[in-house]
């Protein structure tokens, strides 16, 4: 079966619960924004699968940038729009009471389909595609539309419905009654009498008539009015029936995931429409499922900034890269600097990439992780009857327990509930196991010593202002950890230096 998502190997399966990662780094928040809007389609699944091989990652993004054209993305959405038309008349008819009105609306249901179907055929017919994945869509679709079965269901259904069409009937109702027969050229008096009363208009009059309640249900007169008429025209309702026996299964599989896996990557291009109309960039990164050697220009926490996306607030963009036998990229510098957000960042950017999206980011290579692994502050569970820094301890034993080779780890302030001196500890005997497993990771952190452990580690710095020592910049930057130049230019701006205070005593 030939799918949108990863090719003719089709889906490998849907989970029914987001990674256990996903809240540390706000991709709850952020694949919520962006399914949303298309609940009908339950996208969220398919954002809950990562994928591994670097191939299928290149076959997403290469629709992705079809999809960037706006024509394609146009017809697309046309077509979206004609099959939600369709499941909602099929949904409906299970609410209906009366035999002919849910045939009618099935014969409805049926015409919009062969519509969009082939509406979407026509258009795609000689468009410029670029992707393996549309172009092999639009093969089948082409094919599809020359079957018999397809030609068969457009014909006869429009049959069906011009037939209806021609039918037509008199109610006449008397003395609480009523009855129905065939209409034989009877006076329409209702034109008659505007014909009539026409020269005596002077201006639009205020219009009295009560407005019904719009509504898909039939009464039982109504439908005791509609038995009558089949009863009278017997061949065209006939037809009607014959033609929804025969069509009953009138939806391909095909076509049918296509329209819902098809979302993925529309759901996604119109989250970040306003992120790149406000100026941020995204890039399609370069993936590698066995290179270590990532980097990125001016990426930016996604979370962050749909949350504002209507604020007057500007988004600080930062890099990173690791090179040879660098892997651990370890961020220092002052509380509320902006490290936090930079280790979600880097999580972010490496699961947006292994489902093929494009990536906060102007440029960017990226590896494509077995697991991610996060380790973020949670507030003490009184009924595990554990410390705080036992459950840190138990945590980052059971990741570890698990990661391999290709797993990422991100890490945030890990044993800050313990002395200066037990921290330092800990942390240099996981940081031995992470460097042991050669994992990639990011570890935010106040021990400075981290920084400089191995030529593995990569020290990152969160700056200040220099002018104003209490004015976070939230860029991050290579550099040197040097927590002590901080607490200088701090105590320097309060006048709480030595040569300061040695100034201000007699």
């Amino acid at each position: 079966m030939v799918s949108i998502l990863n090719g003719k190997n089709g889906l490998l399966g849907e989970t029914t619960s987001q990674p256990d990662f996903f809240r540390d780094l706000n991709l709850d928040q952020v694949i919520g924004a962006i399914t949303r809007p298309k609940q009908e389609y339950n996208l969220q699944p398919f954002f809950w699968i990562p994928l591994r091989d670097a191939e299928t990652v290149r076959y997403r993004q290469e629709v992705f940038q079809d999809l960037e054209n706006q024509p394609v993305m146009e017809y697309i959405k046309e077509f979206a729009e004609g099959m939600s038309v369709t499941r909602r008349y099929l949904a409906m008819i299970e609410k209906l009471d009366f035999d002919y009105h849910k045939k009618g609306w099935f014969l409805e249901a049926a015409l919009v389909y062969c519509d969009a179907v082939m509406t979407l055929a026509r258009h795609l017919d000689g468009l410029p595609l670029s992707s393996r994945g549309l172009s092999a869509f639009r093969e089948y679709l082409m094919h599809y539309v020359q079957l018999s079965a397809y030609r068969s269901l457009a014909t006869e259904g429009q049959q069906v419905k011009n037939a209806l069409t021609e039918v037509k009937y008199c109610v006449v109702i008397k003395n609480g009654k009523f009855k129905v027969k065939r209409y034989e050229s009877e006076v329409d008096y209702s034109l008659e009498l505007e014909k009539t009363f026409k020269k005596f208009k002077q201006s639009d009059a205020q219009d009295y008539l009560a407005r019904l309640p719009e509504r898909t249900g039939m009464s039982h007169i109504e439908a005791k009015i509609l038995e009558f008429v089949a009863r009278l025209y017997p061949e065209p309702f006939a037809a009607l029936t014959r033609f929804c026996t025969e069509h009953h299964r009138f939806l391909d599989e095909v076509i049918q995931a296509f329209d819902r896996e098809i979302q993925f990557y529309v759901a996604y291009l119109e989250f970040i429409t306003d992120l790149k109309r406000q100026g941020l960039p995204f890039c399609y990164p370069k993936v590698s499922a066995t290179s270590k050697a990532v980097y990125v220009r001016d990426g930016f926490d996604l979370a962050l900034a749909h949350a504002w996306r209507y604020e007057k607030k500007a988004i600080v963009l930062n890099d990173f890269s690791l090179e040879g036998p660098e892997r651990i990229l370890v961020v220092t510098g002052p509380n509320q600097g902006g490290k936090t957000t930079f280790a979600r960042m880097f999580g972010q950017l490496h699961y947006l990439a292994s489902l093929g999206c494009p990536v906060p980011g102007r440029e960017a290579s990226l590896f494509l992780a077995d697991h991610i692994f996060t380790h973020f502050e949670r507030i003490e569970d009184i009924q595990s009857l554990r410390g705080k820094l036992e459950d840190d301890l138990i945590r980052i034993r059971d990741a570890l327990m698990h990661a391999t080779a290709d797993s990422i780890f991100i890490l945030n302030e890990i044993f800050s509930s313990t002395t200066v001196q037990d921290a330092l500890f800990l942390s240099k005997k996981i940081m031995a196991r992470l460097m042991d497993l050669d994992a990639v990771a990011v570890w935010v952190t106040f021990l400075d010593e981290l920084a400089s452990l191995s030529e593995k580690t990569v020290s990152m710095v969160a700056l200040i202002d220099p002018d104003d020592p209490t004015r976070r910049t939230f860029k991050i930057v290579h550099k040197p950890a040097d927590g002590l130049a901080y607490a200088l230019s701090l105590a320097r701006k309060h006048g709480l230096t030595c040569e300061q205070l040695q100034e201000r005593i007699p």
